[in-house]
């Protein structure tokens, strides 16, 4: 037995596409005071592990019909444990035999289950897992954070994927192309949370900026540390802040630069050859939804789960209307629109299925009855800084990233306002 853990505080999660597996799993498990959830595939569990705080995941290593090579676990496993260094996996096997399991923990299992299992064993092995997730610091958060999770299994995203493990290690700097929506901020954060350096992402946004711009560079790369600044639609640049970013990567070699750009190739024509050679040693270009395929409803189906779970709402099955109309008519912002679309499906829906009708787009001005909007920059300005510090209790950092500024330029800001 193992001592120190409350079995009543520890979740689990199985993801496993047998439900006679899981059903057992869950009478054994509830009955000994565990929380449980269960994923009949990889994808299915990405939803859960964003909306819960789970300490353990149970794994199938086979997934598709009559498969018995694990493949499918092993690369899920690989995923997992880049997003979640922390994360404590159980692979459970029965086909497979012992070899692939020793081979799951030598990839980063931390122990392995034989299907049919011993009752008693296997309690014993899950909270031993369950006390190994507790050591490692968890403070009951999500497993993982929703807005590092690349969904997708088309070849673009697979590639963009791929660019990311390679380049995320390295000090290397990486130019990120794609339209709004598409998930530059994404694949900025992902980078620096697979790069092992310290602090924060900094991000600063050029749009707006003019002349703060570059003040603001030179404050964002002081409070990096060497680590990683990331600057958003960088083809605004403006010629004194192009020429200060060069002064600062020139004086902070170890300062990781990570920009982003709409505009694509052709936009960048404005920048200095001299920077944009310092800017693009990789590039990486997202995909539109449009080019993504399949992924569409991939990202559909996560979105309405992890919405339902995140509201109390009852899990309802999509029409195939609502995919087909979606495919027709991509909702205006991306993966972004996408999302927001989901939740308010998620939120609105008075049916017992999501259709076509859940997904359409608003129309423009309804929920805005009071009247036209607030052209006034000073008040515009004002209202944006106190709905982020609102948004985050006050806290400075994570409002001034949301804003896309520093911290210097957020206070300067709140003093102009009187905030």
């Amino acid at each position: 037995m193992v001592e120190g853990l409350s079995s009543e505080t520890a979740s689990i999660l199985f993801v496993d596409d047998d439900p006679d597996v899981l059903t057992s799993a869950q009478v054994l498990l509830e009955r000994n005071g565990f929380r449980f959830f269960t994923a009949k595939n990889p994808a299915e569990a990405w939803s859960v592990l964003a909306a819960e705080p789970i300490d353990v995941i149970l794994l199938d290593l086979n997934f598709a019909r009559g498969a018995t090579s694990g493949a499918e676990g092993f690369a899920w496993l690989a995923e997992i444990r880049a997003h979640d260094s922390d994360a404590v996996v159980v692979v459970v096997t029965g086909h497979s035999g012992i070899n692939i399991a020793v081979a799951a923990m030598k990839a980063g299992a931390s122990d392995f289950v034989m299907k049919p299992w011993n009752n008693p064993r296997f309690l014993e092995t899950v909270r031993a897992a369950a006390a190994l997730r507790r050591r490692a610091g968890d403070d009951g958060a999500p497993a993982l954070d929703d807005d590092l999770l690349l969904v997708g299994d088309s070849p673009p995203i697979k590639r963009v994927r791929d660019l990311i493990a390679r380049a995320a290690p390295t000090g290397a700097a990486v130019l990120i192309h794609g339209e709004a929506g598409t998930g530059k901020d994404l694949v900025a954060r992902l980078l620096h949370a697979r790069s092992g350096r310290p602090g924060e992402l900094m991000r600063v946004d050029v749009r707006g900026l003019g002349d703060d711009a570059p003040d603001a560079i030179g404050e964002a790369a002081l409070e990096a540390h060497g680590g990683t600044l990331f600057l958003d639609e960088v083809a605004d640049l403006s010629t004194p802040a192009q020429a200060r970013l060069l002064a600062v990567l020139d004086a902070a070699p170890d300062l990781r630069l990570i920009s982003a750009t709409r505009r694509g190739g052709e936009g960048l024509i404005r920048l200095r050859d001299d920077l944009l050679g310092r800017l693009n040693t990789v590039e990486i270009v997202l995909p539109t939804l449009t080019a993504r395929g399949d992924d569409l409803t991939l990202l559909l189906e996560h979105f309405v789960r992890l919405f339902a779970r995140r509201y109390g709402r009852p899990p309802k099955p999509l029409d195939t209307s609502a995919v087909e109309m979606l495919r027709v008519q991509p909702p205006v912002g991306q993966v972004r629109g996408l999302r927001q679309a989901a939740e308010r499906a998620v939120v609105l829906s008075e049916g017992d299925v999501l259709t076509a009708a859940d997904f359409a787009a608003p129309t423009p001005g309804a929920a805005s009855p009071a009247g036209a909007p607030d052209f006034n920059l000073s008040r515009s300005e004002r209202s944006m800084v106190e709905a982020a510090l609102k948004r985050h209790g006050h806290n400075v950092s994570q409002a001034a990233r949301d804003l896309g500024l520093t911290r210097a330029a957020l206070y300067r800001r709140m003093v102009k306002h009187g905030l």
